[in-house]
């Protein structure tokens, strides 16, 4: 999907579209999962805030060590060369949120404990579908979208720059 203005083109662009999607992501999906863990309130919601720098630096290596090489591997066996940017897009995002969900769901429980416990391995099977819905929806309706808007306007920026240079 190089050149597509949707996405980002370059390293620079790719880090400020990850902390977009992972600031965004961090900030909509751990409150709502606490919120219907234990009950929405301002202390859940106050001590959730504590501790989402710690799952958004986890969720920025996550993704950049785990979730991105296994994504863009399966991506590759499920979509054909004639497929859409929204086919591509709606896989990315159902493999992405997969794997991190997955992950997530035990590793963002120790550290909203504080502790590793076996309790978030015990409880993963009643726990993993409803924080997978919560990450899936957010990212299909919220992050993404506005990720790749921003990336939009800063390649159509960057459009009209040059072609003033040229001119």
């Amino acid at each position: 999907m190089h050149g597509e203005t949707r996405l980002p083109q370059n390293g620079k662009e790719f880090a400020l579209f990850l902390a977009i999607i992972s600031i965004l992501s961090v900030n909509i999906i751990a409150p709502l999962i606490m919120g219907f863990e234990f009950g929405f309130s301002k202390k859940v919601y106050f001590d959730t805030l504590q501790v989402i720098p710690f799952i958004w630096i986890c969720v920025i290596l996550l993704v950049t060590l785990v979730a991105n090489p296994i994504v863009n591997k399966l991506v590759q066996k499920f979509i054909e060369p004639n497929d859409g940017f929204n086919a591509r897009i709606l896989f990315t995002i159902l493999f992405s949120v997969t794997i991190l969900s997955i992950l997530l769901t035990v590793i963002g429980s120790w550290i909203g404990m504080r502790e590793i416990s076996l309790e978030s391995i015990q409880t993963f099977f009643y726990n993993w579908p409803r924080n997978f819905f919560i990450a899936f929806w957010v990212e299909v309706l919220i992050a993404q979208p506005i990720a790749r808007f921003i990336m939009k306007k800063i390649h159509a920026s960057q459009a009209r720059k040059s072609e003033r240079l040229s001119a």
